[in-house]
């Protein structure tokens, strides 16, 4: 297999690592290229050992890792308890691999983000990917997302910030034998064929409507009227089962590509509604808005989260011949037992519609995947790298 992936659940983080490199090494058909490691709370404390007893076992040319509240291996998700998983990747064919830091660093033209990887400048950014991983206390991610977007079009981010930490200096990145609290780890990936899948886990409602006059993250017209006016409309249309969806959280779907005909699944960046101003009617998102965007009011619940999570794995199955051969799923600390009334859902999922594929991955502080062609980082999403055979 070139490909392969293991939990463990020992409480004594020296256990949980034997467990987890003697399964892996004994799965692969190759020595290791990228490990990508994902550890719970409860081994923060270890975290030099165990960059360093990785690094060691595998031998692999890149390792990056980090902390996170849950963490997934294979068809489990474990919550609230020890955890450390370890996926391994190797490839036959040439790629080109290139581990990074990302931090914030006082320069003579002041505050500036260094340690970009520096195969990035001349890459083939059809052929190329970043996997990242963040502090979510010092990475300024929605800066990082907008120059890259801007200077490195095309290039995809797949990944997530980490969680289970709750303030500066608490996060644990791993980036080889170092052991990182600030700015993000991440790897340049050229020449990996890899899909990426976001799930919003939201479904439209009502029809679209064009943005006619806004500014900042604030519309003040949709369709040439108010917005409260337009969700006073919408309101007497909706089932009753999606006003009480419409009750329990609002959101709004921007449609990435006007030039198509139709608007589907994975067309939309979903966002969330802040408010509506009575005086005006004026309504408040979480994203800045556009005039002549086109947009849709969406809903988000356990059953729908499953739907558009389901189809968009349907889709890549039904649209790419490859098969995937091994998976990272980054998924919100949202979701989870607290969101779906069964455990292990987005896993399970992912290994039923992908195929039984050694999967790693943790519950993110914010996903990160690209929808449109763009980099965004997400909430209550589910966001899934699928690496070819």
């Amino acid at each position: 297999m070139p490909f392969a992936a293991a939990l463990s659940t020992a409480p004594q983080a020296v256990r949980a690592l034997d467990d987890v490199c003697t399964e892996t090494l004994r799965l692969l058909s190759a020595p290791p290229q990228l490990a990508v490691l994902f550890f719970s709370p409860h081994h923060a404390a270890a975290a030099a050992t165990i960059a360093a007893t990785v690094q060691e076992r595998v031998k692999a040319r890149c390792l990056i890792g980090c902390i996170g509240e849950s963490i997934v291996g294979n068809d489990e998700e474990i919550e609230h308890r020890p955890a450390l998983a370890l996926w391994l990747g190797s490839w036959s064919t040439p790629v080109e691999i290139e581990p990074f830091h990302l931090a914030v660093e006082q320069t003579p033209d002041g505050p500036s983000l260094l340690g970009f990887p520096d195969s990035l400048v001349g890459a083939n950014l059809a052929d190329a990917a970043m996997l990242l991983l963040g502090d979510p206390f010092s990475f300024p991610v929605n800066e990082f997302l907008e120059q890259v977007n801007s200077d490195h079009r095309g290039l995809r981010i797949m990944g997530g910030m980490a969680s289970g930490v709750r303030g500066p200096g608490q996060c644990r990145l791993l980036l080889g034998e170092r052991v990182l609290e600030h700015g993000a780890v991440g790897v340049l990936l050229q020449g990996v064929k890899l899909r990426s899948i976001v799930s919003q886990g939201c479904r439209p409602i009502g029809q679209h409507f064009v943005v006619t006059g806004g500014h900042d993250n604030i519309i003040t017209e949709l369709g040439g009227k108010a917005p409260m006016q337009q969700l006073q409309k919408l309101w007497q249309e909706l089932s009753p089962e999606e006003q009480s969806l419409f009750q329990q959280g609002l959101h709004i779907g921007m449609v990435m590509n006007e030039y198509q005909d139709n608007f589907q699944r994975g067309d939309f960046l979903v966002r969330n509604v802040m408010g509506l101003e009575r005086e005006t009617g004026s309504l408040a998102i979480t994203d800045r808005v556009r005039v002549g965007q086109t947009i849709q009011f969406h809903v988000r619940d356990a059953q729908t989260a499953d739907e558009d999570l389901r189809a968009l794995l349907q889709r890549d199955h039904g649209t790419n011949p490859r098969k995937p051969g091994g998976g990272l799923l980054f998924t919100c600390n949202g979701r989870g037992s607290r969101f779906f009334p069964e455990p292990n859902h987005d896993a399970t999922m992912v290994r039923f519609e992908a195929g039984a594929v050694p999967l790693a991955g943790f519950f993110a502080q914010g996903e990160l995947g690209p929808i449109g062609g763009q980099n965004f980082i997400h909430g209550f999403t589910a966001s899934v790298v699928l690496f070819e055979e």
